[in-house]
């Protein structure tokens, strides 16, 4: 098959970690051909959805993770399968990226599926499944979220479109940052923030399961740093093995359906202790530790679900 990815620099990924290094290292060991374009290269022409890349051959060489050819202009409908997987920030270029390659739609499967990775932002579609999550408010009035404050004491402020952590402030009972926060926060943008009741299991970790068109294939916990509540990996969280729990499985079990059901193949959630705090649909990652952690080939999973979609 032909393979296009739209992604963020495929020179700058950590061979050892990124997951969509594994992706592309994955189809190329299946026989199919690659191509890489960023999302500013994307454009609609005239009808016709086009990119500007080259032709890819990754190696899992560190520093040199690809070897790229001469820059061309391709019609993405002559290939077989589109990736989406540039990073967030989930904003109006990203937004207008699958907006463009929904033109695509029942010529070229794009994975996951634009029009829902639109409509499922990672801290919307939680909304979904109130049973599940922690109490949770999405406002831009200070007085809304100082009162969720007062009744929950301990509380995590962040961004509705962040990222990676950025962004991410713990306020307990004595904090007397809110107002400044919020100041702070309302200066330069125009979107909500997003207040969940703070979790202390995530003293234990933050759970990342991995899903594949649906269905749970295994875990990695990320255990935050010393001194700090984030525990993404790359503000210093930890991964370590770890199974699915019974809460684990009752929770993929309640959104698998929906997830498969709208193209959604490479999911990652995110679980503190009993509770689902993301649904991360946009470019999850944490393929490469699940494999080293559980011995099993998530990336070849991945690509039978798509080749079975064919």
């Amino acid at each position: 098959m032909k393979i296009a990815f739209q992604m963020d620099p495929i020179g700058d990924v950590d061979i050892n970690a990124d997951s969509s290094f594994r992706l592309a290292e994955e189809a190329q060991a299946r026989g199919h051909t690659l191509f890489f374009y960023g999302p500013d290269q994307l454009a609609y022409q005239e009808g016709r959805v086009t990119a500007r890349g080259q032709d890819m051959t990754v190696q899992r060489v560190a520093g040199d993770p690809a070897i790229l050819g001469p820059e061309r202009e391709v019609d993405l409908a002559d290939f077989d399968v589109i990736w989406l997987r540039q990073d967030p920030p989930f904003d109006m270029n990203y937004i207008t990226a699958t907006h463009i390659l929904d033109r695509l739609k029942d010529q070229v499967l794009v994975v996951n599926d634009p029009f829902w990775v639109r409509n499922y932002p990672e801290k919307l579609l939680v909304l979904d499944f109130p049973d599940l999550t922690p109490p949770t408010t999405i406002a831009r009035d200070l007085d809304t979220i100082k009162a969720f404050k007062a009744k929950h004491g301990d509380v995590i402020l962040k961004p509705l479109y962040g990222n990676g952590g950025a962004g991410v402030f713990r306020l307990d009972a004595n904090d007397r940052n809110l107002t400044s926060l919020h100041e702070l926060f309302t200066s330069f943008s125009r979107e909500p923030l997003i207040v969940q009741k703070f979790l202390p299991d995530v003293s234990n970790g933050d759970k990342r399961v991995i899903l594949v068109d649906g269905e749970p294939v295994g875990a990695i916990n990320r255990v935050p740093a010393k001194g700090e509540t984030r525990s993404n990996m790359h503000v210093g969280g930890r991964p370590e093995k770890i199974g699915l729990t019974e809460r684990d499985l009752e929770i993929c079990a309640a959104i698998g359906p929906l997830l498969k059901e709208k193209g959604q193949v490479f999911v990652g959630i995110d679980v503190i202790g009993d509770y689902l705090t993301e649904i991360n649909v946009t470019s999850p990652t944490g393929i490469q530790e699940l494999e080293r952690f559980d011995g099993v080939n998530i990336a070849e999973k991945i690509w039978q679900a798509i080749e079975a979609k064919l």
